[in-house]
């Protein structure tokens, strides 16, 4: 199933289920169902934006995006994130409010719904599991938490049912949002490096242009700049100095890149002693002499 299939699968499956846990909720008097149902009501909602975000990511370049529109399923993750810190702030709030004016629980019903929220949401988890995109795994991270939040509710409404301690359920709510906030962070953190063009994790400017000055023929190489466009395809643009045939260390150079999970790759060619217009360059002058150096020995 691609992957913007199994997003609105996900959002139509978790609007549904939000309805039931309010319902849930209000019948149980458990604080931590009708949070969930709170925060469930901004998943499917920041589903669905994500649904269309991951959809029209899928475009091809035009004159409008002329890099494409792989960033729209970057600002879904972004907006799904966002909810999620939100969701688990409301959480948090309501739990403590809870433990200020307790309430009667129906613990029973309560590990009814319970059975029923794990078994949904970890059919929606499975569905998502193997998320390429940033904005699935931020849907998948949803599901996940919904599982797991699950999971304590059932625990949680069956210590209830043996103890009477009722206050266990403002407890249970509060680590669950704690963990949502904690892994939503995370994404969040991941997100922002994307669109704030920070070099993709893994990939090292000084390993990329020592790798490209042992190449035969290249003198020298400055100016890199790497990037990503959604955490998945990875793009440089960076000047070459060489007095060789440029289009055979094009193709040298392209393939060399490759090994770094750049696919996209925009190349400029200067002469030796050709003055560089860009003053910001910093070149790998240390790499340049010792690969000259090595054609000494040869």
């Amino acid at each position: 199933m691609k992957t913007e299939r199994k997003i609105l699968f996900t959002f139509i499956l978790n609007l549904a289920f939000s309805l039931f846990e309010f319902v849930g909720g209000i019948f149980t008097g458990s604080i931590a169902i009708i949070s969930d149902a709170i925060h469930d009501m901004g998943d499917a909602t920041s589903i669905g934006v994500s649904f269309f975000l991951e959809k029209k990511s899928k475009r091809r370049p035009d004159k409008k995006y002329t890099y494409g529109y792989a960033r729209f399923s970057v600002l879904g993750s972004l907006i799904t994130t966002l909810v999620l810190i939100l969701g688990s702030s409301i959480v948090v709030y309501n739990a403590i409010d809870r433990i200020i004016t307790p309430i009667v629980i129906k613990s029973d019903l309560m590990i009814i719904f319970a059975v029923v929220g794990v078994c949904v949401n970890l059919f929606a988890t499975i569905l998502t599991h193997k998320g390429e995109s940033l904005n699935q795994k931020a849907v998948n991270l949803h599901m996940l938490e919904d599982v797991l939040g699950w999971g304590v509710v059932l625990i949680g409404s069956i210590i209830m049912r043996l103890t009477g301690f009722t206050l266990l359920d403002s407890i249970m709510s509060i680590i669950i949002a704690v963990f949502i906030f904690v892994m939503a962070i995370k994404n969040l953190k991941q997100t922002l490096q994307i669109f704030l063009e920070k070099v993709p994790d893994g990939i090292c400017l000084n390993e990329i242009e020592k790798h490209l000055c042992k190449l035969t023929d290249v003198i020298e190489v400055h100016h890199v700049h790497v990037w990503s466009m959604d955490g998945e395809n990875n793009y440089a643009t960076m000047h070459v100095v060489t007095d060789s045939d440029a289009q055979i260390i094009k193709e040298k150079i392209r393939e060399e890149l490759k090994e770094f999970n750049i696919n996209h790759v925009t190349l400029e060619f200067e002469k030796t002693g050709e003055d560089c217009k860009d003053k910001s360059c910093t070149g790998c002058l240390t790499q340049s002499i010792s690969h000259n150096h090595l054609h000494h020995h040869h």
